[in-house]
């Protein structure tokens, strides 16, 4: 376990500064290896966020979802779980980029064993990677698959870590593939996470749903609320590169 806390910002040779939100968001990216999708601002918005709220994420990549709830929504502080090495840089290093390092923490960890105390967390956030190992192509840019496929970590996984971490009637939300959405609301109950809310993404009007959105909370009671359907990438694009 390593904790990224006072690095100096500088940019390797392989890395750009990209600008998001009307250039209120600054974010170091990897020029040609694993950049965001959509999924991740998508998810930074669907979430709950109540005033003070301790927010890990799991799998916080370059840190783009705790650093879009640090400038839009009360957060008290958040931390970021990634276990690639590289990333886990560029996450510390844009939180000091946007002027949140004294509220962003970044440790290079496993999420299977989250470093952090049992219910230590108000709210979990996740965009898990979506394929099995087996299913589909897997891409030869390491990075790319580790976030894509559950090579380092399954669902079971996550959820098992969110359990740990979440105070009594914490947050969980996540992002999930829309045909797999029986399968996570099943597993959700299995480790004690009531589904609460459900918003359906649809890429057109003409079109299946192809994402879904998921809040569950630790403890909670049944009823859950199925928001109304979000077409295309809502009203966000992450074509911002200056």
């Amino acid at each position: 376990m390593k904790s990224y806390n006072s690095l100096e910002i500088k940019l390797r040779p392989d890395e750009c500064v990209d600008h998001f939100l009307e250039g209120r968001l600054r974010l170091i990216q990897s020029k040609d290896g694993y950049r965001f999708s959509i999924d991740a601002i998508l998810l930074s918005e669907f979430a709950t966020i109540r005033a003070g709220d301790v927010v890990i994420d799991l799998g916080t990549g370059c840190g783009v979802i705790l650093l879009s709830l640090l400038l839009k929504r009360p957060v008290g502080h958040a931390f970021g779980i990634e276990i690639q090495e590289g990333l886990a840089s560029q996450a510390m290093r844009n939180a000091l980029l946007n002027g949140f390092g004294d509220r962003m923490g970044v440790i290079l960890g496993d999420t299977r064993f989250p470093p952090m105390a049992d219910e230590s967390a108000d709210v979990i956030i996740c965009n898990p990677p979506y394929r099995k190992v087996r299913s589909g192509r897997v891409n030869p840019d390491p990075r790319r698959a580790i976030a894509r496929h559950e090579i380092l970590a399954s669902i079971d996984d996550v959820l098992r870590a969110a359990r740990s971490l979440l105070r009594k009637k914490g947050r969980l939300a996540l992002i999930y593939p829309s045909v797999r959405l029986v399968d996570i609301l099943v597993r959700l109950r299995r480790f004690g996470l009531e589904p609460k809310r459900v918003q359906l993404n649809y890429p057109d009007l003409k079109s299946g749903a192809k994402l879904a959105l998921i809040e569950a909370s630790l403890g909670g009671r049944p009823g859950l609320e199925i928001l109304p359907p979000l077409l295309g990438q809502g009203d966000f694009s992450i074509s911002s590169r200056p």
